[in-house]
């Protein structure tokens, strides 16, 4: 297991800002995230198709469009550069080389673009988690796993700049928490990921490293926002997803702890509590989002990113042009925004995060939890716990503590019935168990068959 962070990164709210972080990152292409500058990061999809050897050649032919297409309106709008993320597909995982060549073909034009127009560009190559389902015996090895390393290693081989995954140790469990709003089992999927993560993680490492890309991190999206779209859709509390969050954030945070640099994932909402503590640069998405799915936190999202993305879009025509054209020139117009208020005065730059957090944060509690100042104390108390499983649910009284202040303020607007939520999983975590060993015990006998302690050498 990495290195628990003992203390935060940041101290002072004021230097809690978009577009730098403690500990910037430089790319193997000459990008700087998180040095003074946020940056678009794109993130795209194939149409609605068929992956297989007959259509290989279209889909190859597609990226290069996309790529060529986003290169050329950056260079029109004389944007200075962008991430492109490559969501690597399952059928591109369980054929290593697809998702290696589609690395390739990607980097290939962004590098040209570099060199004839000065730009600076990276690639993300996100590698999909093929561990999970009946057939998945173990998280560590097998067939599943022999895969998911290899596109790892022919990816970076073929060029990706950032090494990303949304990794799915403990899915299935905290799926079953959310839907019954059983807080105890949501805990207990997020602390089986970090188990995961942490295997996970020290081997993405090492390939990165040996490699030259940048292990970059990981999302809580297979966790924390099936949460937020339940929630959103008045399903579940909106108190506990907003609970969840913080509580999925200790999860994301491991793969920092084992070695990863930034940015993380745009999808990780909880992201701002990474950077409160480990001062890595992150990735956010919000507002450009809603082309894959819509949220609460269209503004409060943008507070702290380093990189600003769209979450995926298929590659459709629209009558602008193509979807991922059109997702760049709304991620590099709120770009300039930022990064024309960074240049003029911190003050103003500042005023805008606050603007972007007062929008959101008064209406939803899960956007609550993402205020800047709320992330950051939170974050400071988070990180006297010795442990994982303390650390979430330290994270998730915190969070519901934290709600109620902002409800009893007048700063956050609550239904009664979510208010009424408030103490009954308040109540719950008090009687949750004090240690490890005690956790794991109580939640083997309550997750039945569902639980499989050997998958994760327990």
């Amino acid at each position: 297991m990495g290195k628990l962070f003992k203390d935060t990164a940041y101290k002072n709210l004021d230097d809690f800002i978009f577009g730098s972080a403690k500990y910037p990152v430089t790319t193997k292409s000459g990008l700087e995230i998180g040095g003074g500058i946020v940056y678009p990061e794109v993130n795209f999809s194939l149409p609605t198709m068929t992956i297989s050897e007959e259509s290989w050649p279209e889909v190859v032919r597609i990226y290069h469009e996309i790529a060529t297409g986003i290169s050329e309106r950056c260079n029109e709008l004389y944007h200075p550069g962008f991430v492109a993320e490559i969501e690597i597909l399952p059928e591109m995982t369980w054929v290593p080389k697809w998702g290696a060549e589609i690395t390739k073909v990607v980097k290939d034009v962004l590098r040209d673009n570099d060199t004839n127009h000065g730009t600076k560009t990276a690639v993300r190559t996100t590698v999909i988690d093929l561990r999970e389902g009946p057939n998945v015996k173990h998280m560590w090895s097998g067939k599943e796993w022999d895969l998911v390393l290899d596109t790892f290693k022919r990816s970076a081989e073929a060029g990706a700049d950032l090494l990303s995954i949304e990794s799915v140790g403990g899915k299935d469990i905290h799926d079953e928490g959310c839907m019954y709003c059983d807080i105890e089992k949501t805990i207990f999927g997020l602390w089986l990921g970090s188990k995961d993560m942490s295997r996970l993680w020290s081997e993405i490492v090492k390939i990165a490293n040996d490699s030259g890309s940048i292990p970059a991190g990981d999302t809580a999206c297979g966790f924390a926002n099936t949460s937020l779209v339940l929630a959103d859709k008045n399903m579940i509390p909106r108190v506990f997803a907003a609970a969840d969050r913080v509580v999925a954030s200790v999860r994301t945070l491991v793969a920092v702890e084992e070695g990863a640099k930034g940015p993380s994932k745009d999808c990780g909402y909880e992201n701002i509590y990474l950077k409160a503590i480990s001062g890595t640069p992150i990735t956010n998405e919000g507002r450009v989002a809603a082309v894959a799915h819509l949220s609460p936190l269209g503004n409060i999202a943008s507070c702290v990113c380093d990189l600003w993305s769209n979450e995926s879009i298929q590659h459709i025509k629209l009558m602008g042009g193509f979807s991922e054209v059109v997702s760049f020139e709304q991620l590099a117009y709120d770009c300039r925004i930022m990064n024309g208020a960074l240049r003029k005065d911190i003050k103003l730059a500042r005023a805008i995060r606050d603007l972007n957090a007062d929008s959101d944060s008064r209406l939803d509690p899960m956007a609550y939890i993402l205020r800047p100042d709320v992330a950051l104390a939170i974050s400071q108390e988070l990180v006297k716990q010795d442990t994982h499983y303390l650390r979430m649910k330290k994270g998730a009284e915190l969070a519901l503590q934290a709600i109620q202040k902002g409800y009893d303020n007048n700063e956050l607007l609550l239904i009664d019935r979510e208010v009424g939520y408030i103490d009954l999983l308040l109540d719950t975590l008090s009687g949750m168990p004090d240690t490890d060993d005690a956790f794991l015990a109580k939640m083997a006998d309550s997750c039945g068959d569902l639980f499989q302690p050997k998958k994760f050498d327990l």
